[in-house]
């Protein structure tokens, strides 16, 4: 069970909560209170559905973050079966903040690949919190490539802060292996679909967001850079991050008019971290709606549609 965590803004529904567990528990004492507990939890619902439905995107990054949201390997054990982990890269080591492996959707064999981040302190260091080192992008492109091998569609899910920004991970290689990456998926021979789920940090999430189709969850964000980063970089002040949100409109609704992304996924009300089993089935249904559409294609139609679809996001202001 998830450790209780809510935000600033979810305070006032928290509070209505906790006034019908006080009422549940007298009504186990005899009370007939049924209609003031019916009544509100209408109101808490009404509640949720006018905050989440106004967030601001301040507001939409922190949700990303919840700490309780669905993972990797939350949606793999929800939406897949028969799910083997492969480990490494073949040349330094396994990085677990990237999970990947075989596994089966609809009974259709697939590689699955994703972020994986952690909830307590023990899982977050191991897990690097979600920022993969060179090895894991390399693991992850060892991967794929093994999909294109025996025509396996490949499934990406990107929630990262960004690539680890260590000594270590210089020295290894970290911007030639993102970019190799790039480059590879680019012309992989098989389908990709990307789900965006939470955080999609720069070129941490791009490592494994070059796809047929791009899937990006209602509460999500996806930009060059975080808030905070942003904030630290134009003013010298990494506490502005809710003004560098607005100026960086890293959310849903802001980025699929650009055409970076191609379907915006909705989530139960109050969050994906809310309901895990039904923000799975939401996303696994899309997933096999566009898995299905892709499947279709001949190889070299999906490849050039791919390149098509990256050239035209490209635009020019003057």
């Amino acid at each position: 069970m998830a450790t209780p965590f809510h935000l600033e803004f979810e305070k006032p529904i928290v509070e209505l909560e906790k006034k019908i567990e006080e009422l549940n528990a007298l009504a186990a004492d005899g009370l007939d209170i049924g209609a003031d507990v019916s009544t509100l939890e209408g109101r808490v619902e009404e509640m949720r559905k006018e905050i989440f439905s106004n967030l601001s995107r301040w507001q939409t990054a922190q949700v990303a973050r919840h700490i309780n949201r669905p993972f990797t390997l939350d949606y793999i054990g929800n939406m897949f079966t028969e799910f083997v982990e492969l480990h490494g890269d073949r040349n330094f080591g396994d990085d677990h903040a990237i999970v990947g492996g075989l596994a089966r959707f609809d009974g259709q064999p697939v590689v699955v690949i994703g972020h994986q981040k952690g909830r307590d302190t023990k899982e977050k260091v191991y897990r690097n919190f979600g920022m993969p080192n060179p090895e894991g992008y390399r693991k992850a492109l060892r991967l794929m490539q093994m999909a294109e091998q025996f025509k396996l569609p490949v499934i990406t899910f990107v929630d990262t802060p960004g690539a680890y920004p260590g000594i270590g991970a210089e020295e290894r290689g970290q911007a030639e292996a993102i970019a190799r990456n790039l480059r590879e998926m680019a012309s992989l021979r098989t389908p990709i679909i990307v789900c965006i789920t939470g955080e999609g940090g720069s070129g941490g999430a791009l490592a494994i967001a070059v796809g047929d189709r791009i899937l990006m969850l209602e509460h999500s964000v996806y930009a060059v850079i975080s808030p905070e980063g942003c904030a630290a970089i134009l003013w010298s002040d990494g506490t502005k991050g809710e003004q560098a949100a607005e100026a960086l409109k890293p959310t849903a609704k802001d980025i699929i008019g650009l055409g970076v992304i191609d379907e915006i996924i909705t989530e139960p009300i109050g969050g994906a971290h809310r309901d895990h089993k039904a923000m799975a089935a939401t996303l696994k249904e899309a997933i096999a709606r566009n898995l299905a559409e892709l499947n279709k294609l001949t190889t070299s139609d999906l490849v050039e549609q791919r390149y098509r679809k990256f050239r035209a996001m490209t635009r020019c202001v003057e």
